[in-house]
């Protein structure tokens, strides 16, 4: 079949939806269908090649349920992700920037007292009391927003991947006080592998790539009228910075791990501010 040929058959297959589409669902499809198209067309797709794509994608789906998410790691190890946050979630001017959710996200962490440490049992190391305030657009501190925050554990696994952890170890939600102020202790995350004995670890392979992520904090910031944020903090000495498996690093996000005074209770201090942005309606274009 010629090229002519081909375009032909693509534009066939776009055609075919109703004209009573969304007009959203019909951008978002006839550009996913002519993407496809023409990336089957510009490799000269085998059958073989194109089975072995779906096999990848059926295991995927059996290997995730609600304690790990393949499909999300996929897309995470191609950067899709991190370019899916940065085209959704343009920052207003002061705003802190977002990064990716990743796989390991939990809902219903414990709520907690500000200061209180997320460490309920395991392996542990280093201390570090994490602290700042949270403001909303017009950079004003906000009483009652919820910080929701995870890591792993030294060993580099989050709970629900270690039988040997608490339920629900390294994970809490805090509250600001009438100031804006939250505070936590955790331990002082380290680099790890993002699980590769499944399909996103095949991938890494045949890329030749490492699957080494950079220590961080994740976090999720919501409070009433403003845009609920997701984001990372990453420790600016960790080598990973420079080449992280999964893109999420943004220079804005980088924090230091400051040695604390001699008699505290943690080993390092983080000071990191939030400001959100405003929970404007989104007025991403159709056409």
């Amino acid at each position: 079949m010629s090229n002519a040929a081909t375009n032909a058959f693509t534009e066939s297959v776009i055609a075919a939806m109703s004209p009573d589409m969304d007009p959203r669902a019909r951008l978002v499809m006839g550009s996913l269908i002519r993407h496809i198209h023409d990336f089957a067309r510009e490799v000269n797709l085998t059958t073989e090649e194109w089975l072995a794509g779906l096999d990848l994608l059926i295991r995927a789906g059996k290997m995730s349920d609600d304690k790990r998410n393949e499909m999300i790691l996929l897309s995470d190890i191609i950067g899709l992700e991190s370019l899916v946050d940065t085209l959704d979630h343009q920052a207003e001017d002061g705003a802190t920037e977002s990064a990716v959710l990743g796989p390991f996200y939990r809902e219903g962490a414990p709520i907690l007292p500000n200061g209180a440490s997320i460490v309920q049992g395991g392996e542990t190391g280093p201390m570090a009391l994490v602290q700042g305030v949270v403001t909303g657009p017009d950079g004003r501190p906000l009483a009652g927003a919820v910080v929701d925050v995870w890591e792993t554990s030294p060993n580099g696994l989050y709970e629900q991947q270690d039988p040997d952890q608490p339920d629900m170890n390294l994970r809490g939600r805090f509250q600001t006080d009438a100031q804006g102020r939250y505070a936590f202790r955790c331990v002082r995350p380290v680099s790890y592998p993002i699980p590769f004995d499944g399909p996103a670890g095949d991938l890494l392979q045949l890329m030749g790539r490492h699957p080494y992520r950079p220590a961080h904090i994740h976090f999720i910031v919501h409070a009433p009228g403003c845009r609920k944020l997701v984001t990372q903090i990453f420790d600016r000495e960790d080598r990973y910075c420079a080449d992280d498996a999964v893109f999420a690093v943004k220079d804005s996000l980088k924090v230091d791990f400051v040695p604390a005074p001699a008699g505290s209770d943690a080993d390092f201090l983080v000071e990191y501010n939030i400001q959100l942005a405003s929970d404007a309606a989104d007025l991403r274009a159709v056409a």
